[in-house]
C-alpha cells in the first residue's frame, strides 16, 4: 500500500502487529496534581548516556503538564496490573485512588509493584507528526521478576519465554508416523500424569486413592452434594463415586451424611477438611516448584491457555464455584 492510499484503520492494525509492553507515564502538574497516562510508545534510545523515549498525542489533555514538567517516570506494568492500565487509559476518574506511591528522586508519582520503573529527566522533545516525542535521561531505575503485561493486535497478552532451540522430549528425532510427541493430547496427558504421580504418592501415604481425592476436593468447594451431584461434577475424570466409597469415607470420619427433603447429602467433617487442606497444600507446593523451573510468566501463560482450552472443549460440566440454592446446613 502506498502512502497516498493509506487507510488509517488498516495502518493502525498493521502497527498493532508489533508487540509492545504497556507503560504508565506519570508527572506532576505545577499545582501538585498527579498526572498519569497509559502508553505503549515507550522505547530505549541509548545506553550511554542512558536515554529513553515515548510519544504523546498533541491532542492529549495532559500535554501541557508533560511539556512543562522537568521530570517524569515510566512504569513498565506487570501482567497482573491490567486493571491499572485500563484505569490510566480512561478519563475523568481519580486514577491514583487507593495507590500508595513510593518515594522517588523527584516529585513525579512513582507507582509500586511494576516490572520495571525508569525515573527520568526531560532531555529534549520534538514534534513527530500528530505526536510529541519526549526523550528522557534515566536518573534511576529498578526492576523485578514480575512478568510484564504485553499488548498485541489491540489486545492484552502474556509474555512467555521461548527457548532458543526447539524442545524435544526424546534424544532421538521423532519417528515418521502420525503419532508423535507433538500431538496435543499426548502432551496434555503426559504433563497431567507426571504431575499426578506425586499426588498419588501423597494419597497412598494417607491410605487414600484418586476417587476419594476427587470426592474430598469437590466437597471442599461445594458442600452438601448428593451422590448424583458428585458424579455430575467428577464424572469427566472417568471415575464415579460409589455408595461403598462414600460409606468408607464416613467410616474414616472424613465425611458425614445429612438428609434434606429425604435425600442424602454429604458434607466434609473437620477431619475431611483438614485432609483436603493437606492435598491443596501439596498441589500448591507442586505449582511453586514448577514456577521455579518455568518462571512466573510461563505459568501465567500456561494457565490462560488451559482455561481457554477447557472453555472451548467443555461438554457442559456443572460450574463447581457457582452459587447454589441448597438448604442451609443443619445446626
Amino acid at each position: 500500500m502506498t502512502q497516498a492510499s493509506f487507510d488509517p484503520q488498516a495502518f493502525r492494525a498493521a502497527l498493532g502487529t508489533f508487540t509492545t509492553g504497556v507503560t504508565i507515564i506519570t508527572a506532576r502538574a505545577e499545582d501538585g496534581t498527579a498526572i498519569g497516562i497509559t502508553a505503549n510508545s515507550f522505547n530505549s534510545v541509548s545506553l550511554n548516556p542512558p536515554l529513553v523515549l515515548w510519544s504523546l498525542a498533541k491532542s492529549a489533555r495532559s500535554r501541557p503538564v508533560f511539556e512543562s514538567s522537568r521530570h517524569w517516570n515510566v512504569h513498565v506494568l506487570s501482567a497482573d496490573q491490567e486493571a491499572l492500565s485500563g484505569r490510566f487509559a480512561s478519563q475523568g476518574a481519580d486514577k491514583f485512588a487507593d495507590i500508595v506511591l513510593d518515594e522517588g528522586i523527584s516529585d513525579a508519582p512513582l507507582i509500586p509493584a511494576c516490572t520495571a520503573r525508569f525515573q527520568c529527566r526531560t532531555a529534549f522533545s520534538y514534534e513527530g507528526g500528530d505526536h510529541l516525542i519526549f526523550v528522557g535521561e534515566v536518573l534511576a531505575y529498578d526492576r523485578c521478576e514480575h512478568p510484564p503485561l504485553v499488548f498485541q493486535a489491540g489486545q492484552y497478552a502474556i509474555a512467555a519465554r521461548k527457548p532458543r532451540q526447539e524442545v524435544r522430549l526424546g534424544a532421538n528425532p521423532p519417528p515418521e508416523c502420525s503419532y508423535t510427541e507433538d500431538l496435543l493430547g499426548y502432551l496434555l496427558g503426559r504433563a497431567h500424569y507426571q504431575m499426578l504421580n506425586s499426588v498419588r504418592q501423597m494419597l497412598a501415604s494417607q491410605a487414600l486413592d484418586e476417587p476419594t481425592f476427587f470426592i474430598l476436593s469437590t466437597l471442599a468447594v461445594r458442600d452438601r452434594l448428593s451422590l448424583d451431584e458428585l458424579n455430575s461434577i467428577i464424572g469427566y475424570t472417568g471415575m464415579l463415586a460409589t455408595e461403598a466409597q462414600l460409606k468408607a469415607l464416613e467410616g474414616q470420619r472424613f465425611i458425614a451424611r445429612e438428609f434434606h427433603a429425604g435425600k442424602a447429602r454429604y458434607v466434609l467433617t473437620a477431619d475431611g477438611r483438614e485432609a483436603s487442606l493437606r492435598h491443596i497444600a501439596h498441589a500448591k507446593a507442586l505449582e511453586e516448584d514448577l514456577a521455579d523451573k518455568l518462571g512466573a510468566g510461563e505459568i501465567m501463560a500456561l494457565k490462560m491457555l488451559l482455561k481457554h482450552l477447557i472453555a472451548n472443549t467443555d461438554p457442559g460440566l456443572p460450574d463447581l464455584w457457582a452459587p447454589t440454592n441448597l438448604p442451609a446446613a443443619a445446626a
